[in-house]
């Protein structure tokens, strides 16, 4: 075996712009990718032997990163299995995580890789592009700006930003991939690589070789600590109480989502349909602090969401109230640092939250593993063309042309938290000289004007770029 110093395919280079959809059509497109390598000095090709290799492909994670890549490698005809260590569990995250946000780029890849699986994936999902999103005050429940999904979906004919429900995305995917290809019951603990192969190890001592090995298992993958070496994930400073909720609002036609913002806290509600409301309230506290002992009701979870959103206005209070205390879950939030080189080395990769974690804030992180999956497939549909085994410079470019769209939405969704910890809306008057002049205690901050002008300019461009990026999308779908 060689070093993994030595297996670096390819140069690391700087950051690049997003990915641009080639006219490729992995639904329609059956025939099966073989590997094909033209021989030189007058020796026979194995093409013309007629010995014709399928690319293999071993991904580690069955969620929705590693499904997705699956089902794309499946259609190109490529030898591909997907490892997870426990489905259950899967299940079990996409539930206290509750319904994942897809966007007009995500859902046009998904269009892409499989027009059967986007079509099942559309109709078990809730849009809410079509309606009015965006920021609001948490204590008055003002609008301080709203985004507009739905045009620039339509200018260049692509779907419109719905939410569904992860497990039943999840069920979507695992259907369409198969147990064949799924293999639950194996998780990826190491690999071995060398010039020509890459061996997974999983924790009951099986292997399988494969041509190159995906890391998609998620913020703690073990892929990327064999690669990198062992890393603390880094605390968000954000604790995520979340809940969804039998509940319809009497906004329910005109507003999809709307995060309402405040202190070192916000609040996010999103319609996921079928008379049910989610939430997710951000709080800033040390990473394992502890809620309120059971009781009385209201008690623990619940309790302290009363302490912390009480006082805002009536939208919030009344979806923390709707909500009952066992369906409220709580979490704190990790991320990572981006891997300023490479995400790989030689014949292994990284994908999705292994690859670049994200804090919830913009609700992309599924939306980005879902996107690494198209550009992946694409750089090794051209290696396959090339020939003469180039998957590990197909890797290196993959890596290459998605780093800076992805650091771009990974700091973002930083930064929108440390927003959070400067946010003051409000001059507290409270006993000064000048309150007994108004009929309020409080004013409104004159940056908070400035900020609100700033964001309504450069929010919703900025939006429109992750959502519906021309340079990112299929010629088939521009008009």
């Amino acid at each position: 075996m060689v070093s993994l110093q030595s297996l670096r395919g390819g140069a690391c280079n700087q950051h690049q712009s997003s990915i641009r959809f080639t006219a490729l059509d992995l639904t329609r497109s059956k025939t099966l990718c073989v590997v094909r390598c033209k021989a030189s000095y007058g020796t026979t090709s194995s093409e013309e032997k007629g010995d014709q290799k399928k690319l293999r492909i071993l991904i580690a994670g069955g969620g929705i990163g590693g499904l997705v890549l699956g089902l794309a490698a499946k259609n190109r005809g490529y030898d591909v299995k997907v490892f997870e260590r426990d489905l259950s569990a899967v299940r079990g995250e996409g539930r206290h995580r509750g319904p994942i946000q897809l966007s007009s780029s995500a859902l046009a890849v998904l269009q892409a890789i499989d027009e059967h699986v986007a079509k099942q994936i559309m109709e078990a999902g809730c849009v809410t592009g079509d309606r009015i999103n965006g920021l609001a005050d948490g204590i008055s429940g003002e609008w301080f700006t709203k985004f507009d999904l739905l045009t620039p979906a339509l200018r260049r004919g692509l779907p419109i930003t719905q939410t569904i429900c992860r497990m039943a995305l999840q069920d979507i995917l695992v259907n369409s991939i198969g147990f064949d290809i799924l293999i639950n019951n194996s998780k990826v603990v190491d690999f071995i690589q060398d010039s020509d192969k890459v061996i997974v190890i999983l924790e009951d001592g099986r292997r399988y070789k494969g041509d190159i090995l995906v890391g998609a298992d998620g913020i703690w993958s073990e892929v990327r600590a064999k690669l990198f070496g062992l890393q603390e994930a880094k605390y968000s400073g954000y604790t995520c109480y979340s809940g969804i909720t039998d509940f319809v609002p009497p906004y329910i036609d005109t507003v999809g989502y709307r995060v309402f913002i405040g202190l070192k806290q916000c609040f996010v509600a999103s319609d996921v349909g079928n008379g049910k409301m989610q939430w997710y309230a951000f709080y800033n506290q040390p990473p394992m602090s502890t809620d309120p002992p059971g009781g009385m009701s209201p008690s623990g979870k619940k309790k302290r969401l009363v302490e912390l959103f009480g006082q805002w206005c009536g939208e919030v209070i009344d979806l923390i109230s709707k909500t009952p205390e066992d369906a409220i879950l709580r979490r704190d939030i990790y991320d990572r640092d981006m891997i300023d080189d490479c995400w790989g080395i030689g014949r292994v990769t990284l994908l999705g939250d292994a690859a670049h974690p994200m804090q919830p804030n913009l609700g992309q992180g599924g939306c980005m593993a879902i996107e690494d999956c198209y550009q992946l497939i694409l750089e090794l549909d051209k290696a396959v063309v090339r020939g003469c085994d180039e998957n590990v410079s197909a890797l290196r470019s993959y890596e290459k042309k998605r780093r800076f769209r992805v650091s771009t939405v990974h700091a973002a969704s930083r930064m929108a938290s440390k927003m959070l910890a400067s946010y003051q809306p409000y001059i507290e008057l409270g006993s000064s000289p000048l309150s007994q002049y108004l009929s309020v205690p409080r004013i409104k901050a004159p940056t908070v004007h400035v900020a609100r002008a700033i964001l309504q300019i450069c929010m919703p461009l900025f939006m429109t770029w992750i959502i519906a990026d021309p340079s990112f999308i299929n010629d088939s779908y521009a008009k």
